[in-house]
């Protein structure tokens, strides 16, 4: 028999056991990441991300977990549902309170039904979902949003009757290239000469890369790298969602998960390109730079990423929302998934008829897109889009 608990911080539940739910292989997963979240002020009832973290409990300690949270709005989602609220508003309900099962502010596919191994994944899974809908009866919800799925939790939605949305992004994927330049050579010979061209503008202006893990980066480094990430965020008119006490904790408890870009003229950081990763995938998640140089944003978050990716033999890429500029840079149209239990019947059935449409809209242009990717021919596996 499993006992279902919903937890008001992640700091309420044991580290090691929440992590061996899937946190080893995925940073964005790991309790010290949602820790740093709370710790910080990034999260929390002020913030309108409050913790509901749905947990199942046996004889053997924590066996399933969702990560999810009570909005109050729809920021720092990347799964646009904007006029969704306006709709209910308009119809005098009440949209908010919702539940957001998601990591906040990451656009990253992973895991959202945690659990543990020598479970049913497949029964648990239901058992989750069901407490979730559960949970919305008893609380005045009106509606659930499970963002970014993987394919498990993807198909567990979809078989418990959840609307089911897509989105493209642009990934890419490490074919076991041996080198940077072994990558380029499957490029058609203008895109090579192009991204080469790129390179060496920013090599031209002198400026050199240095790779920095988490425990090699210092409070003063941090500093650089935070004020260069607020600015990206203030010149579309904005604070970051994380805060500079956030860098901190995570190098100090996610060790090398966390690593960072830092594009130096000479010894002084000029840009910094901010990102996660395991194994399975590298995330790209900030950047920003002190002055405009040619190239630089495509050479930090993107070139220097997918080397990174190559030395490291990390399988994927994926480097955040937007942007058809990574196309010609390898970065192939992807697509993501998400779910959407919607209390309302009415509001539902309506919904339900535009993800149809925008579901369609979505895949012709993943497929129109895929027309202009760089190599000369489609790499294995990829002869359709994804």
């Amino acid at each position: 028999m499993m006992k279902s608990t919903v937890h008001k911080s992640i700091d309420e539940l044991d580290a090691r056991e929440w992590n061996a739910l899937g946190g080893d292989q995925n940073p964005f997963l790991r309790h010290e990441f949602f820790a740093a979240l709370e710790h910080t002020d990034c999260i929390g009832t002020d913030t309108g991300w409050d913790p509901c973290f749905f947990t199942l409990k046996d004889g053997k300690g924590l066996a399933a977990a969702v990560p999810a949270f009570r909005k109050l709005h729809s920021y720092g989602e990347f799964v646009f549902d904007f006029a969704w609220a306006q709709a209910y508003s308009r119809l005098g309900s009440r949209y908010y309170p919702k539940l957001t099962v998601a990591v906040p502010f990451t656009p990253a596919t992973g895991p959202r039904l945690l659990v543990r191994a020598d479970l049913d994944r497949q029964a648990v899974a239901r058992k989750l979902l069901s407490d979730i809908e559960s949970y919305t009866a008893s609380h005045s919800i009106s509606s659930v949003h499970a963002l970014f799925l993987d394919e498990p939790a993807h198909l567990a939605c979809e078989q418990a009757g959840w609307l089911i949305r897509r989105d493209c992004q642009f990934h890419w994927t490490n074919h076991d290239y041996p080198s940077f330049d072994a990558y380029l050579e499957t490029f058609t010979a203008m895109k090579r000469k192009k991204t080469k061209r790129e390179r060496r503008r920013v090599a031209e202006a002198g400026i050199v890369f240095e790779t920095r893990m988490g425990p090699q980066l210092d409070e003063r480094t941090l500093d650089y790298v935070y004020a260069f990430h607020r600015d990206t965020f203030l010149r579309h008119g904005h604070e970051p969602y994380l805060t500079r006490a956030f860098f901190s904790e995570v190098v100090r408890t996610m060790g090398d998960a966390f690593m960072v870009k830092l594009a130096l003229h000479g010894k002084t950081p000029v840009a910094a390109a901010i990102f996660f990763w395991s194994k399975q995938a590298l995330y790209g998640r900030y950047w920003g730079s002190s002055a405009d140089y040619n190239s630089l944003h495509f050479e930090a978050c993107y070139h220097q990423g997918i080397e990174f990716c190559i030395e490291h033999g990390v399988a994927k890429f994926e480097p955040g929302t937007q942007g058809e500029h990574k196309v010609s840079r390898g970065f192939e149209p992807t697509i993501t998934w998400s779910a959407h239990y919607i209390v309302n019947r009415r509001f539902r059935e309506a919904i339900e008829d535009y993800l149809v449409r925008e579901g369609a809209s979505v895949d012709a242009y993943a497929e129109e897109v895929q027309a202009h990717v760089p190599f000369k021919q489609p790499p294995p596996g990829d002869e359709d889009c994804a």
